[in-house]
């Protein structure tokens, strides 16, 4: 089949790389200029880079609203357009021109986490399993008939940058599959059960601030979700914005106020937290290892020299 590519970033990448060594013919590649976005700046391997290492002609779009671009897929005639990660919506008059309409790579179990970062607001939500399916797109966001879904556990101690490098690697086998299936006349979709959708927004450095009023359980999954080289969840102390590297939940429950700097324990110091740590019935957030706004990485216990004061979502 000849096929159009719109991506961006490593799972852009990926996606490329996988039609490249695959059975089928790309003839044009649409992706995104470079971004200064600080989530948009990781996993940013070029789609455009390699696209011309493979002589595969190349169109660089902000949004894919202008009448050349439309022009050019007409010209290029393809049978299917393959998107993964592309920013902004596609309107119809794209998804819809190729004899087998679009193909979208998502990096989450549809119908839920559907939108922006899933891995993170999965992560954080404490789901068993996190993946990637494969459906065919539509007027609403992420909601097309699926094709092809497959999926990773998530461990106790894993962080978004494991579960990144797991669910990338499963673009390669769902991309190369799901193209040989259309192509045999094999397809098989499946609608979404539209009752389970979620949908979330892109996150931003706003999104990574603590509030000491979750429960530890939650906030020791931010941590992990918002892993290097992700910005860390932050926090202030005494006006100082400080970044939670390495964090665990408490043995103990402690009650208190949230944010107090409490107790040594094990190799780390307890913040109490939870909106009912007044209760004394919660866990606190066991913080080992910080780094300042300098870059300097720090242990708690050394940072933190005497108990007592408070971390504050705000200076």
């Amino acid at each position: 089949m000849r096929v159009v590519m719109f991506g961006y970033q490593t799972w852009g990448h990926r996606t490329l790389q996988a039609l490249l060594g695959s059975d089928h013919e790309v003839v044009l590649v649409v992706t995104h200029p470079r971004s200064e976005h600080a989530y948009e700046k990781i996993w940013d391997d070029s789609v455009a880079e390699l696209a011309a290492k493979h002589d595969v002609p190349v169109l660089l779009r902000n949004r894919p609203d202008d009448a050349e671009l439309l022009d050019t897929l007409r010209e290029v005639a393809p049978d299917i357009i393959v998107a993964n990660n592309w920013r902004t919506w596609l309107p119809p008059e794209i998804f819809d021109l190729p004899p087998h309409g679009t193909l979208n790579i998502h990096d989450s179990l549809l119908p839920a986490y559907a939108g922006f970062s899933p891995i993170i607001w999965a992560l954080i939500n404490g789901e068993e399993r996190v993946g990637v399916t494969a459906h065919r797109m539509n007027g609403e966001l992420d909601a097309g008939d699926v094709l092809i879904q497959r999926s990773v556990p998530v461990g106790s101690a894993d962080t978004a940058t494991d579960l990144f490098h797991r669910t990338v690697d499963l673009i390669t086998p769902i991309v190369r599959e799901s193209l040989d299936l259309i192509a045999a006349g094999e397809d098989r979709w499946q609608p979404q059960d539209r009752t389970r959708a979620s949908f979330f927004h892109k996150r931003s450095i706003e999104d990574s601030r603590i509030d000491w009023s979750w429960p530890a359980e939650d906030l020791e999954r931010l941590v992990r979700a918002q892993s290097d080289p992700y910005p860390s969840a932050y926090t202030h102390h005494r006006g100082e914005r400080i970044r939670i590297v390495s964090a665990a939940v408490s043995e103990a429950r402690y009650g208190g106020t949230p944010g107090r700097i409490f107790i040594r324990e094990g190799d780390g110091v307890v913040i109490v937290a939870g909106a009912d740590a007044r209760g004394g019935k919660s866990r606190g957030l066991l913080i080992r290892r910080l780094r300042t706004e300098d870059g300097t990485e720090h242990a708690a216990q050394d940072y933190f020299r005497t108990m007592g004061g408070y971390l504050t979502a705000r200076p």
